[in-house]
């Protein structure tokens, strides 16, 4: 399974052995090594889903179901990168869907500008590979009281300005990605985590469902598009 799970927006579904299926978690890959055959992944304990999983102990088996490959809208303009400047906006738990997207604009020879906010953890995951990969980080507050800080917009329209880039990815929640989508120009490649409403992968339990201003209905899990036809389209009844 590792060798097909090396690609941005690759994810698998976690469950400890002892639960019932539905306690399935999504849970995005971080970095599959296909010489060794392993894959890494990191956990944001949220409910009873992910900590099931976190009781689980060195040693002890755990379930997993895949490959999924879904977990990134926009994936076209992250493999049309190439040879420019790529910015790369992450908050939280958003590091770990992040590093395919890093590693691959890496080898696309692009130049990388990452805007980072690790809340709520203390330490960046990440450093290291970001360290690897040349990246230029800024860190700063990106969200507060469910609006964009005045801090992050203007760095944001900053490095838009000094970049000019050839593709804005957002690894974090539905909210950031919306509220960025509306701070910067339409011409702009988007690429963006897809993982707000992620439940059985299949588009057969409709929990990934939304419907947009066509009045169509679309299963998130399967659909692979723009993130502004899904995020601006998205009708808020």
């Amino acid at each position: 399974m590792a060798s097909d799970l090396t690609h941005p927006g690759s994810f698998v579904f976690m469950r400890n052995p002892k639960c019932m299926q539905y306690y399935d978690a999504p849970i995005s890959i971080m970095e599959s090594n296909t010489e060794e055959n392993f894959i890494k992944v990191a956990i944001e304990l949220k409910g009873t889903k992910t900590r099931s999983i976190n009781a689980l102990n060195v040693g002890e088996k755990v379930l997993i179901r895949g490959p999924f490959w879904n977990g990134i809208l926009g994936l076209k303009n992250i493999y049309n990168a190439k040879k420019g400047n790529s910015l790369i906006i992450i908050r939280g738990i958003g590091q770990a869907p992040a590093l395919p997207v890093l590693k691959k604009l890496n080898t696309n020879e692009n130049k990388i500008t990452v805007i980072m906010d690790n809340r709520p953890f203390e330490k960046l995951l990440i450093s290291k590979e970001m360290l690897e990969y040349g990246c230029t980080m800024i860190q700063c507050k990106m969200i507060e009281r469910g609006d964009l800080t005045s801090e992050f917009k203007e760095i944001l329209a900053k490095k838009i300005q000094e970049l000019e880039p050839n593709l804005i990815h957002i690894a974090g929640p539905d909210l950031l990605s919306y509220k960025v989508l509306n701070q910067v120009a339409d011409n702009l490649p988007i690429s963006c985590c897809n993982n707000g409403r992620m439940c059985c992968g299949e588009g057969i339990c409709g929990s990934c469902t939304v419907k947009t201003n066509d009045h169509k209905l679309r299963r998130l899990c399967k659909l692979q598009t723009e993130p502004r036809f899904i995020l601006k389209g998205r009708r808020k009844l």
